[in-house]
């Protein structure tokens, strides 16, 4: 197949670009060209901005297009009707973020998405994000109606992650020591592999496929202590986790203006963490196991500069600081 990729620098869509080469296809890179210029040297690259310079991509053709960094609705638009003569297939990357209600598990392909009151308002926050993708995949539908892939994953995990969300705790278990955790730690929690979330988009391509499938994991229920118990195995030093209940635990990371990634999903979010992925599994999406994400994930970050900061969770200081207040807990 002949793929044009919209971004493809980052996260997904360099795995993607790596999944497509690798199973024989041809790909096209369509960027600004500002975020890692250098990778895949011998790949196509068309320089634009999708946003406000899409005549580039006029005249050519492709047997589809994936859209790895769609955000607002007016700029995915602006791509869907350029390429709606010139793509069989628009694969569009969601998110699960989209539907309107968490509160319950087993939500579906079918629930009900989240609106915006403003249809125009282009603020991109935490609160909107959902929304605002929503949105993005009704423009790609106006443009491609029978031919549109919409996949809406959950949290993406794995080399080249950036986000920290996951990385923060097989990193920090590594290091071994006192590390601050909840005290309950046997509730679900969902993720799924960059490469098998890749591997995924390219394969419903190949096979022709269309329409909308939540892309998250494991297969099986799959525990946070699940998760601190793979890390240990790649541990360097003895761990002793600290267990602190739920409301000391919130007042203390409140106070210090600090989060943990990866909290229990409860009241109006506790089906965050358990979305139906039926459908997919059933078109093929498998799994790669826990501990090869984590080996590779830890892998992957030994790479970085000795001056990165992770963007979430304790930092030492104040991991220490909170133990010491919690210290007779």
């Amino acid at each position: 197949m002949k793929i044009l990729i919209l971004g493809g620098t980052l996260f997904l869509g360099r795995h993607i670009i790596e999944s497509a080469v690798r199973n024989g296809h041809e790909v096209t890179m369509f960027n600004r060209g500002k975020r890692n210029p250098e990778l895949f040297p011998d790949v196509e690259k068309i320089q634009g901005d999708r946003d406000s310079d899409l005549a580039a991509l006029k005249g050519r053709k492709w047997d589809a297009v994936i859209d790895t960094c769609g955000y607002i609705p007016r700029i995915v638009e602006r791509s869907a009707e350029a390429l709606s003569g010139n793509a069989d297939t628009y694969l569009f990357i969601s998110t699960i973020s989209v539907y309107k209600d968490f509160s319950k598990p087993g939500i579906t392909e079918k629930s009900e998405l989240g609106r915006l009151e403003d249809k125009a308002d282009e603020t991109l926050t935490n609160e909107t994000y959902g929304a605002l993708k929503a949105h993005c995949e009704e423009r790609v539908k106006k443009y491609f109606p029978d031919n549109s892939l919409i996949i809406r994953p959950g949290l993406i995990v794995g080399p080249n992650d950036y986000s920290d969300r996951f990385t923060y705790w097989p990193v920090r278990i590594k290091k071994g020591g006192k590390i601050i955790i909840p005290q309950n730690t046997d509730y679900p929690i969902q993720f799924i592999d960059v490469r098998d979330l890749a591997d995924f988009a390219v394969r419903m391509l190949e096979n022709k496929r269309t329409g909308t499938f939540n892309a998250t994991g494991p297969k099986q229920r799959f525990t946070f202590q699940e998760l601190l118990d793979v890390s240990i195995s790649f541990a360097d030093k003895k761990v002793e986790f600290i267990k602190l209940p739920d409301n000391i635990l919130e007042e203390a990371l409140t106070g210090n203006n600090a989060d943990l990634p990866l909290m229990e999903a409860k009241g109006e979010w506790e089906g965050i963490e358990q979305i139906d992925i039926t459908k997919a599994i059933a078109e093929g999406l498998v799994f790669s196991e826990v501990k090869k994400t984590v080996k590779d994930t830890l892998e992957w970050f030994e790479t970085l500069p000795k001056e990165y900061v992770i963007k979430t969770g304790l930092q030492t200081e104040t991991e220490s600081k909170i133990i010491g207040e919690n210290s007779a807990v």
